[in-house]
């Protein structure tokens, strides 16, 4: 684990650690979101970030800085804290964006990390080159050497304590991405953003999304500091954090408002659409929606992209209350309040469970919840081995770490030549060896292990067929290896495909049909 950051707790892949930003004398505590401040127009003061949302770290656009005169030389002169007025860390872009947007700038990785440092960055950002999702293949890795090659420039530049970014691209490549991070990892840079993600964001493709950042945590190792770069939306937070990411950044609660859009832990609403606010927020407390439109500059246009990353100007409050800026404020306002709800499921090992909530939400949230369940193995590793409860809420939940670890476990334990595994209580006689209890979906255990995790589990009295399947699955694992021991299991009428699961050699019983 690198020194300037500390992981606390863990839940699947989520963890609240707390990274060191030397240059600031301050510690951020992840999940940490950083909202992106325009330093041409802001659409929320700094100050008021960090005193009435909570934001310890932000991010601004250096390249952005360099290439404006009116505020260039003032930057320098003053430094980025007292031009900001932002006490907190303060992480700087480098013009990849632009890069990935207009084609070409005029920097090289040497001068912008200079250029950081001389503004009093806090953490710098090499020119890495995003290579957009579906790229040929060719490219993926033509650029993944370009963006190599600036990590090599960041690492001889001369940068003090100010930390600095090793950027993680590949495109839609998993293996690029593992490769890439392994790579990023060899280097002494210090935190480490999967790139690219804004144009899989904007799309609501949160499953490609899941795979890059796994594929990236595969090669960086559990130790990284990740950034997810240009992810921000309050809907995706606790998946993004399940699969691993520290840290955020996010333009969305500004570009979102300056379209009229309202943002939600289920989605995005139109302002234009809305009759009541969903939210206890200071905005939606003290407005109501048409309170909102008859201010000027209230819009209802634009599409459902997240529009995370971006240069675009906002309202800056000097007049007073716009809808644009009421508008970001309560974007804020439950961004950060999802943020602190993860933690707390961190905390209270629930992540999980928040997930399997927030991916009923939006079709493409399901999608991302099944991918990262398709790595159950590698949130295993992580996942802590005792929580205070376990809840079955969908048939997701049949494929969670929980439930594969308990199978794995069962080859440990010692059985008797005839056993009976069923979901009913032991039979007042029977000529059985032992009997162990069957709960879907984590299929048999002893009867010593009744009150310990996740055996505790509350599931539903009406089980789905995936705990079925699930269970039965653990059944095959136990016969296995056991080979010598005769099974019979009491089932309370499992579906087929559960009951196909099974060898030929486990008896069963329905015990339905038994009364």
């Amino acid at each position: 684990m690198r020194d300037h950051f500390e992981i606390r707790d863990h839940d699947a892949a989520g963890r609240i650690g707390r990274l060191e930003v030397p240059r600031a004398d301050v510690t951020v505590e992840t999940p940490a979101l950083l909202p992106v401040v325009n330093p041409n127009v802001l659409t929320i003061e700094p100050s008021r970030l960090e005193a009435e949302f909570g934001a310890e770290m932000l991010i601004t656009n250096s390249y952005i800085i360099r290439s404006t005169d009116r505020i260039r030389d003032r930057v320098v002169d003053e430094g980025l804290h007292d031009f900001l007025g932002f006490d907190g860390a303060i992480m700087t872009d480098s013009g990849s964006f632009q890069l990935a947007e207009y084609g070409d700038i005029d920097v090289t990785t040497e001068e912008i990390i200079e250029f950081q440092r001389q503004i009093g960055s806090d953490v710098a950002t090499p020119v890495d080159v995003p290579t957009p999702p579906d790229a040929d293949r060719e490219r993926a890795e033509r650029e993944l050497a370009t963006t190599q090659r600036a990590l090599a420039d960041a690492e001889s530049a001369e940068t003090g304590e100010m930390l600095v970014n090793a950027p993680v691209q590949g495109s839609t490549y998993a293996d690029l991405r593992e490769e890439a991070g392994r790579h990023a990892a060899g280097t002494d840079l210090d935190v480490f953003p999967v790139g690219a993600m804004v144009p899989l964001l904007n799309s609501y493709r949160y499953a490609d999304t899941v795979e890059a950042v796994r594929a990236a945590k595969r090669g960086l190792g559990p130790g990284a500091p990740v950034h997810l770069f240009g992810a921000g939306h309050p809907m995706m937070l606790a998946l993004a954090v399940a699969a691993g990411c520290d840290l955020f950044d996010s333009a969305a609660y500004a570009l979102m408002a300056r379209d009229g859009r309202y943002l939600t832990v289920s989605g995005t609403e139109h302002l234009e659409d809305l009759d009541y606010f969903p939210c206890s927020c200071p905005v939606c407390a003290e407005h109501t929606p048409a309170d909102l439109r008859a201010l000027d500059g209230a819009s209802g246009d634009g599409d459902e992209g997240d529009g995370d990353e971006g240069d675009g100007d906002g309202g800056n409050g000097d007049d007073g209350p716009t809808a644009e800026r009421l508008l970001a404020e309560h974007n804020l306002h439950v961004t950060f309040e999802e943020l602190r709800r993860v933690k707390e499921a961190i905390r209270s090992g629930t992540l999980l469970e928040l997930v399997d909530r927030r991916a009923r939400g939006h079709p493409a949230m399901l999608d991302g919840y099944r991918a990262l369940l398709d790595h159950a193995d590698e949130l295993g590793r992580t996942d802590p081995g005792s929580k205070d409860a376990f809840f079955y809420t969908s048939h997701e939940s049949a494929r969670r770490p929980e439930v594969e670890r308990h199978r794995d476990r069962l080859a440990r334990l010692a059985t008797p030549e005839r056993l009976l595994l069923t979901e009913s209580k032991a039979p007042s006689s029977h000529d059985y060896d032992a009997v162990w209890r069957v709960k879907p979906p984590f299929g048999p255990y002893p009867p010593a292990l009744a009150e310990t995790y996740p055996l505790t589990a509350e599931v539903p009295e009406r089980t789905d067929d995936a705990a079925q399947v699930a269970a039965a699955e653990s059944v095959v694992a136990l016969a296995a290896a056991n080979p010598e021991t005769a099974l019979t299991l009491g089932h309370d009428a499992w579906c087929e495909l559960a009951l196909d699961r099974l060898p030929d050699r486990v008896e069963t019983e329905n015990l339905r049909t038994l009364g």
